[in-house]
């Protein structure tokens, strides 16, 4: 059993590491957990990151505190989360400060300009390699295609889509029978795991809602909704919280939330770190600074404890899960469905990023006037497709890079 300054040790240089996304973090903490040292065997990291791919949230924050619960429990659990998570929301929570303060000046709107039009060619090359995993048949094809018209067409609600998209695959793939006998799941303790854990998760709310912060309230209240219906990863829930939060409440514009995304790919840590950004800049617009950091802090709690309690409660359940086929074939309709999801999302940043004149068609299709496209976008795209596809240059090299380019076309339009 490593001590808890093996812990610390360990998972804060994983925290530290953590860039490019969940792959890279999996991989990193496979080398480091199963790999460096003992801590995990081969098969347990394997079931824990399959049931980790089962829960809503970042899945590599959830590996990593599964990892530590199963080293020391969950003081364990959450000196890894915990560590997963900080680094990099620090460095969030200073950019967002920063731009929110400079963000409107022309030199800072030249160099967003190329963060914003990489963005779409991250988000593209998200989409295509979800769909070589995800779309594994004529079934998985058709819920794709539904959930990007449902969403694109028809603004129908995210939870929504992803809820029959779960079904259509728990009835209509085929799965295969559990090899071997399922071992019973102990159920001793999980109760108070669930009473105590949730009881802490609703705390700052509920202070939220005594203290009559209507602002915080929102904030707590959308955010705690997301994180529970957040399956897919970042890309799939992004293109509900744009919708949420552009759409709906109002609090960023669309340039705005796709800074917002550029600026997290550039951190450690989990992607969804993103809502912390977006929280910051509706508390700064709403009230300054102090609100601003009060509206991330709430965010980050209602948006990580309950990956916390995913794990400490449904930890003991690994065995059971990769026992139950009918659960991993609605996981596989929810990952096809996630396709149309961010193809929705694309097609919604694209037509953002490069006309500069977008109104709102029937059924709410974006209808972008042709005479208004942004060439200098469309060229530090191009770039950036070039940079991250061809050169395979890490994404905060692209994201500089473009960002330069984008600082130096406006320099040279303005001369």
């Amino acid at each position: 059993m490593p001590s808890y300054a093996d812990l610390f040790r360990i998972f804060g240089r994983i925290g530290l590491q953590s860039f490019g996304g969940p792959a890279a973090q999996i991989a990193l903490m496979h080398k480091e957990l199963v790999e460096n040292r003992d801590w995990l065997t081969e098969e347990e990291f394997l079931r824990a990151l399959s049931f980790c791919m089962l829960l809503p949230g970042p899945e590599a924050m959830q590996l990593a505190t599964y990892s530590g619960w199963q080293q020391r429990g969950i003081t364990g659990g959450l000196i890894a989360g915990g560590l997963f998570v900080l680094p990099g929301a620090i460095v969030i929570a200073m950019l967002a400060i920063a731009y929110g303060t400079f963000g409107n000046q022309p030199w800072a709107q030249s160099l967003f300009l190329g963060i914003q039009a990489a963005v779409v060619v991250i988000v593209v090359d998200a989409l295509r390699k979800v769909s070589q995993k995800a779309l594994t048949g004529p079934l998985a094809f058709v819920i794709a295609a539904l959930s990007f018209f449902s969403l694109y067409v028809f603004a129908l609600p995210f939870p929504l889509v992803i809820a029959v998209a779960a079904c259509i695959g728990w009835f209509g793939f085929k799965t295969l029978p559990p090899n071997g006998q399922v071992k019973p799941v102990s159920r001793k303790g999980v109760l108070p795991v669930i009473v105590i854990s949730g009881l802490i998760w609703a705390l700052p709310l509920v202070l939220a809602i005594a203290l009559d912060a209507n602002f915080l309230t929102e904030i707590g209240l959308f955010f705690s909704k997301l994180a529970v219906v957040s399956f897919g990863g970042a890309y799939a829930v992004l293109a509900y919280m744009t919708q949420v939060v552009v759409t709906d409440f109002g609090w960023l514009a669309p340039n705005e939330m796709l800074d917002a995304l550029g600026l997290a790919e550039t951190t450690p840590g989990p992607l969804i770190l993103v809502t912390q950004f977006v929280a910051i800049l509706a508390g700064l617009s709403e009230g300054g600074i102090g609100i601003a950091i009060a509206a991330g802090l709430m965010t980050l709690w209602v948006t990580f404890v309950p990956c916390f309690i995913w794990i400490f409660a449904g930890a003991p359940y690994i065995e059971w899960l990769s026992g139950q086929p009918r659960l991993q074939a609605a996981l596989k309709g929810i990952t096809a469905a996630v396709v149309g999801v961010i193809a929705n999302l694309s097609l919604w940043f694209a037509v953002q990023v490069f006309f500069d004149d977008v109104t709102i068609g029937p059924f709410n299709v974006l209808s972008p006037n042709l005479s208004s496209i942004n060439i200098a976008a469309v060229m530090v795209a191009v770039l950036a497709a070039v940079i991250l596809l061809f050169a395979k240059q890490p994404l905060w090299r692209v994201l500089i890079l473009c960002s330069l380019a984008s600082f130096g076309l406006g320099w040279a339009i303005g001369a």
